[in-house]
């Protein structure tokens, strides 16, 4: 019985950090964030702290996103049905795409004609009209470039993208733009840029002419960062003036004002002598009208480089004529972990610093960009760690920002994933040098439209990237192996605080029973100052206070922070998750002479077997532990090369290994004394053209299938316990197969389903049924299989899958949905809620 019925595959969750890269981040008027995690274009929203999908499309690593409209101009966008966003890459590439409102799709528009040819590193642009936007781009080849947007009026038309101008600026990039309109009626656009230089160079246009230098601005004294022109705001006279806000690396903020004069009138003027009127800058001719531009204010309170600045967004006005009213308030971030809100005080017109947010956490390095909500009363920053951080604007009468939920991942390669013992949570591991759990958070409120998952621990934070991980299966408390780029493989057991803080998240769903749980000594676990090592905080020790060194209150790079583990009521932010919610390492099993490369452990938790990196028969053994008392209890030899995975039968009397030197090996494995252990090498073959990444058994019997560089899926059968038969090749796939995993679906028929995952981040499901005669022999032919369901690419990882794990896979299925979990070197973790009915 094959099952050949109508699947449904749905979005359950993604997990994705940021691209540690200023630009990267953009706040649409659509209230969605989009951010760049790896080739991908990341769409979360805010208010559900959910990442809702990703855009495949880049050939490389995405550095900067742009909304159109952004936040800037959402009081002009209200009833807009189509959003667009622009996103570039390292390799110079520019993507356009468009969000429908209406039914929440996603559709790839257009790539620009003329690629930069290096990397984009800052995108701006405005809105003229419904149907027209101007945008510049500028990349590290030191070109500037201008384009024009022509956008549909009705929803069948198509976009029209042309360059206007192309500025050549040198040898000495820009990296930061802004674009503004002088004004509505002079049809004149300015164009600020800055970059290596420590210059701010004005560039005056017509909409659709060409670009000219207009005047340079010089007081900075270290690289531009960030530029922002904010909406043209009224004088009483009738006048229009725009501000133009900087910062760069010398810490410093600078507001500069640029007004514009009716050219005749320009020489009898008579207004009131400010302190901005002594230090007039320079004057430059747009047309008909000419342009003062003097410095206004000179902002300082950050400690270290100001990465970004922005105005708030403009409020619609309810005063008839006035179509918008522009507050004068400005977001700063900074990498000395602060963003701070300045605006005018009232009286005397002094800017001042109203609002810091961040000061308290203990990010490793500070933020690379901020940005405002459209409505002004949120702000998002993104920071070394691929983080971001949402504070919210509670507050009636006075302001009170307050910390809010957010999405989180990893910001490298996801390497490996394994779902908990009875499936409440997922840990992946990655080159980011964490190792993070993944749960579904269950609300009493939300009991009706399911459940959103959140990152609830952070149990490693390492020195080394990490390569692999396992899962200790059985009875007992939550406890997992991980390997890094190191010899050692570390395990890991659950504290009291995270046990209690997944009781709240899965409503008392415990898996470990309340005296047990009483039995439990340790509460959480400290970071060791190299980084490396975890050391246990017990609970009679949490209740005293730890004696600090002499350094107390200096925040060097050297101090770290005492954990401080705690029952989390609600899923944790960024500065809980890095400190507060890492497990204690419980034993260090040395054996390996290279890296370790992978690991896994047999269905009852009594085994774990580990590979590392090898380049000789000696050095790719797989190494036998016994849980519990973690000795070495076999040396499995049979590869040359790097043993890639391996994987045990589901009654735990088979070992897979599947190497680099294009073999795999079945080992048989019985268990002859308490601590004893036979192994045997039972055979071992050449089964594909090229590297075999990855295998999978059947929870059915002794099936098991391999995936290999050379694109190809095989199928095989152990025969009589002695020999290894292939039953056969599934038809050839687009791409390198990277990850395989067998779920069962009826035991019986012994029919289950193949997820294949491919390099090029594509996953599809197999339908795969064994066909045996009665008395158990295998029939002829001896499997059949049919592809199930090609996954959408916008649902797939836009880069190599590194694995993939069916959720309690050799459990019967009653309720017919099944979940498959993935990881990739796109930086995503990823759930998909397979339905069949």
């Amino acid at each position: 019985m094959s099952y050949g019925g109508p699947v449904e595959v749905e979005r359950a969750f993604i997990g994705a950090g940021c691209n540690r890269i200023v630009n990267n981040v953009s706040w649409g008027a659509c209230e969605l964030v989009a951010f760049g995690a790896q080739n991908a274009v990341a769409i979360f929203c805010p208010e559900t702290a959910q990442v809702l999908t990703t855009l495949p499309g880049h050939k490389a690593s995405v550095n900067c996103t742009y909304w159109l409209p952004c936040a800037k101009f959402a009081f002009k966008a209200k009833h807009w049905e189509r959003h667009y966003l622009l996103s570039g890459d390292s390799e110079g590439a520019i993507i356009l795409w468009e969000l429908s409102l209406v039914d929440k799709k996603w559709r790839y528009v257009l790539q620009a004609p003329q690629p930069h040819k290096k990397g984009v590193t800052c995108m701006t642009g405005i809105l003229i009209s419904q149907t027209d936007a101007i945008f510049a781009s500028t990349s590290s080849d030191g070109i500037v470039n201008v384009w024009e947007l022509v956008l549909p009026s009705s929803s069948d038309g198509g976009c029209n993208l042309s360059c206007l101008d192309s500025i050549f600026v040198g040898s000495k990039p820009m990296v930061a733009l802004s674009l503004a309109e002088l004004a509505a009626s002079t049809g004149h656009l300015i164009l600020a840029m800055g970059g290596v230089d420590n210059k701010i160079h004005l560039y005056c246009g017509e909409r659709k002419g060409k670009f000219t230098r207009a005047c340079e601005l010089k007081a900075h004294t270290d690289w531009i960062r960030s530029l922002d022109f904010s909406l043209p705001i009224c004088t009483n006279g009738g006048m229009k003036y725009l501000l133009l806000v900087s910062s760069a690396q010398d810490r410093g903020i600078r507001i500069w004002k640029l007004a514009l004069r009716n050219s005749v009138t320009n020489s009898n003027r008579q207004e009131a002598i400010t302190l901005a009127s002594y230090i007039e800058g320079p004057v430059f001719v747009v047309g008909s009208f000419s342009c003062q531009i003097s410095l206004e204010s000179l902002l300082i309170g950050h400690e270290d480089w100001v990465y970004s600045v922005e105005w708030q967004p403009p409020l619609s006005s309810s005063i008839e004529g006035i179509e918008y009213h522009q507050p004068e308030s400005i977001l700063s971030a900074s990498m000395d972990k602060t963003m701070m809100i300045w605006q005018p005080e009232r009286t005397t017109g002094i800017w001042m610093n109203v609002v810091t947010v961040g000061e308290l956490s203990h990010c490793a390095l500070g933020f690379y960009g901020g940005h405002w909500g459209s409505s002004g009363d949120a702000i998002l920053a993104h920071g070394y760690g691929g983080s971001f951080h949402l504070w919210k604007n509670v507050g009636v009468d006075v302001e009170n920002w307050q910390p809010q939920k957010v999405p989180s991942g990893h910001f490298a390669a996801v390497s490996d994933i394994a779902w908990a013992k009875s499936g409440e949570y997922l840990l992946s591991v990655s080159h980011d040098q964490t190792t993070r759990i993944f749960a579904p958070w269950h609300h009493e409120s939300q009991l009706n439209n399911g459940d959103s998952w959140h990152e609830i621990a952070r149990p490693q934070v390492h020195g080394h990237d990490i390569n692999c991980v396992a899962i200790i299966q059985g009875t007992g408390n939550h406890r997992f192996v991980s390997g890094a780029e190191e010899k050692v493989a570390r395990v890991f057991e659950a504290p009291l605080s995270f046990l209690k803080t997944l009781n709240r998240a899965t409503l008392q769903k415990a898996t470990l029973p309340d005296d047990l749980q009483g039995d439990i000594q340790i509460l959480g676990a400290n970071m060791s100052a190299l980084g490396l090592s975890q050391k246990p905080i017990y609970v009679q020790a949490a209740s005293e206070t730890p004696e600090r060194n002499g350094n107390d209150g200096l925040d060097t790079l050297e101090t770290i922070p005492d954990a401080i583990p705690v029952e989390l009521t609600e899923p944790p932010i960024e500065e809980q998750l890095a400190w507060h919610t890492l497990w204690p390492e419980s034993h260090k099993l040395y054996g390996h002479g290279n890296e370790l490369f992978s690991l896994c452990c047999d269905h009852e938790g009594k085994l774990v077997a580990s590979s590392c990196k090898a380049q000789s028969a000696s050095v790719a053994e797989v190494w036998l532990w016994q849980v519990g008392s973690w000795k070495a209890v076999g040396r499995l030899q049979s590869h040359t090369l790097t043993v890639t995975q391996m994987e045990f039968s589901h009654d735990d009397s088979l070992l897979l290994a599947v190497s680099r030197d294009r073999q795999f090996s079945v080992f048989s494995i019985q268990q002859t004394g308490a601590n004893e252990i036979s192994h045997q090498l039972l055979m071992k073959q050449e089964a594909h053209k090229r590297i075999i990444w990855t295998c999978s058994w059947n929870p059915f019997g002794h099936e098991f299938a391999t995936g290999s560089r050379d694109k190809t899926v095989k199928i095989w059968a152990i025969d009589k316990g002695c020999s290894v038969k292939q039953l056969m090749t599934l038809p050839p796939f687009n791409s390198s197969v990277t990850a395989l995993s067998w779920a069962g679906l009826d035991r019986r028929s012994s029919s289950g389903l193949l997820a294949v995952g491919m390099e090029s981040g594509h996953i599809e499901l197999w339908n795969i049924s064994i066909n045996r005669t009665e008395d158990g022999s295998l029939a002829v032919p001896g499997a059949t299989a049919s592809v199930l369901v090609r996954l959408d690419p916008f649902m797939c990882h836009a880069s190599a899958v590194n694995r993939l794990v069916w959720k309690n896979s050799e459990k019967n299925l009653v309720s017919r949905a099944l979940q498959l979990a993935s990881c990739g070197a796109d930086h995503t973790v990823r759930v998909f809620e397979v339905n069949l009915d």
